[in-house]
């Protein structure tokens, strides 16, 4: 069984019913599937054969839905490129997927400019849509018949990691990847036939992906959202009714702050799943607050495990429990276990060491990089995170951080988000995150970089640590800053953090 299969049955049996909304356009499932022929054809008279990337770098589009599953029907792998990468980025990610086809959205002609010279196995450049470029128009490229020739392989989706350390990898998921997540899904989310889900996040990220398929294997109709603009998710929840929709928890607290989003009626939501980055008590609260009917699920996973490996249900979403801060219970298919980073002996529950998973969704590997796929995917399918966490006596994980973002202080192991969550407890603080710095007696001590919502001293703040944490763990400086950087998906970027700390250092630990 392949998506690009499902998808034709879709079309067989709702052709008229409606597969995507976008901008005021409506695509049934006959018109999406004729779309999807139409690119495969269109990608097959440019040379690309089974097995070849096509590289797209845009926002939210009709046309970004189309190349997923055109490009699979051809036997082809759609790269989905992040568009806040800068040009040098961009050209790596086509370059490494050795893309003979790059389709880009009209804002993006000027980044397709700067590169198009030193693509090296690049041969077609595509925009969608715009005037005064001289590349091929894509409605132009795709004007072609195409009967229903489906020649889908084993990889479904090329997508790169954010690449917040090193060069990105791109991380191949499968037909059957992503054929073990959607049911499951389907289940939790409990979605019926009168559902309607919203992709609002980008395309390249795995939610924005999964939600994109998860529409058409449901056979119900999805809103794309071009950009995640917290008043435009707000209005198209109230104009198409929409039921789920997946947000990162910066957005839901962006959407409790801005009066158009309280104007809005979003009362036809029924379940908000939240997850890919931390989320404070406060911001959580609020959410719940604001949304009174609606359920809530904290999801984690990763792009190497096709999205969601854990879920923490709706019932566990009632105020002061301790497993609101816990990201939940193993799906179904999915096996948790937390070792020891070093030996990769299993932990006992309450020990904080790397969470593993074992599951069907785990990605095939990493392209062109055996190696780098070798050190993650471990015998007997077992994958690792990067993250370090622990389970308790009732199988909830908690997260405590990336492993390679662990403070290694006086010997002793230091988990930053542990401090950052005590830290985000002060009335004072806004938002904040931890980061070790060089000690010439410790080897490295935690240093705060903290926004400030109030009146806090540093001696203040640190104080406050002291009295919830062991002291070794706690800011030894703190620093203000207007903002704490983050990538698009809400993570923050510890390593432009660490850069003026470590720069003159021989290597970013002691």
């Amino acid at each position: 069984m392949s998506l690009t299969g499902i998808l034709r049955d879709r079309a067989s049996e709702r052709p008229d019913e409606t597969a995507f909304s976008y901008e005021g356009t409506r695509v049934t499932y006959r018109e999406f599937d004729q779309r999807a022929d139409q690119v495969a054809e269109a990608l097959r008279a440019s040379g690309v054969r089974p097995g070849d990337r096509v590289a797209v770098l845009d926002k939210n589009s009709l046309a970004y839905a189309e190349l997923l599953f055109g490009a699979a029907r051809a036997g082809a792998v759609q790269v989905p490129i992040n568009y806040r990468l800068s040009a040098d980025e961009i050209a790596y990610i086509v370059d490494n997927a050795r893309a003979p086809v790059l389709v880009v959205g009209p804002e993006f002609v000027p980044v397709l400019d700067a590169i198009a010279g030193r693509l090296r196995h690049t041969e077609h450049l595509i925009v969608i849509g715009g005037t005064g470029h001289g590349y091929t128009d894509y409605d132009a490229w795709t004007d072609r018949d195409a009967g229903p020739r489906d020649e889908s392989g084993e990889v479904f989706v090329q997508l790169y990691s954010s690449g917040t350390t090193g060069r990105p990898k791109g991380v191949m998921l499968t037909h059957e990847n992503f054929l073990t997540a959607l049911p499951m899904s389907e289940q939790l989310w409990d979605i019926g036939p009168d559902s309607v889900l919203m992709v609002a996040m980008p395309m390249y990220h795995i939610a924005g992906c999964a939600l994109a398929v998860a529409g058409i294997y449901a056979g119900i109709p999805a809103v794309l959202v071009r950009e995640p603009d917290p008043v435009g998710i707000a209005r198209s929840v109230e104009e198409h009714k929409v039921t789920h929709v997946f947000l990162v928890p910066v957005l839901l607290l962006f959407m409790q702050q801005l009066p158009q989003v309280r104007e809005a009626d979003l009362s036809s939501l029924r379940l908000i799943i939240y997850g890919a980055s931390p989320i404070s008590e406060e911001v959580l609260g609020g959410a719940l607050e604001m949304l009174p009917s609606c359920d809530f699920m904290q999801v984690y996973g990763m792009t190497e495990t096709t999205g969601a490996v854990t879920h923490l249900p709706p019932a566990d979403h009632v105020p002061d429990s301790p497993r609101l801060r816990s990201a939940g219970i193993a799906n179904p298919g999915s096996e948790l276990k937390i070792v020891d980073p070093a030996t990769g002996e299993p932990l006992p529950p309450g020990r904080v060491g790397e969470i593993v998973c074992r599951s069907a969704q785990n990605m095939k590997g990493y392209w062109a990089l055996d190696e780098a796929t070798r050190d993650v995917v471990l015998p007997g399918g077992w994958l690792r995170t990067g993250d370090a966490g622990y389970l308790d006596e009732d199988g909830y994980l908690y997260i405590h951080d990336r492993v390679k973002d662990m403070i290694i202080s006086g010997g002793e192991n230091i988990y930053p988000a542990e401090v950052e969550n005590v830290l985000m407890s002060h009335p004072a603080v806004a938002d904040c995150a931890v980061i070790g710095v060089p000690d010439e007696k410790w080897g490295e001590t935690p240093k705060a970089f903290v926004v400030r919502d109030g009146e806090v001293g540093e001696r203040e703040l640190i104080d406050f640590c002291r009295s919830r944490l062991a002291h070794f763990k706690c800011p030894t400086s703190v620093e203000w800053t207007d903002a704490v950087p983050r990538n698009p998906t809400g993570k923050v970027l510890k390593r432009e953090l660490r850069k003026p700390y470590w720069e003159h250092e021989s290597r970013a630990v002691r």
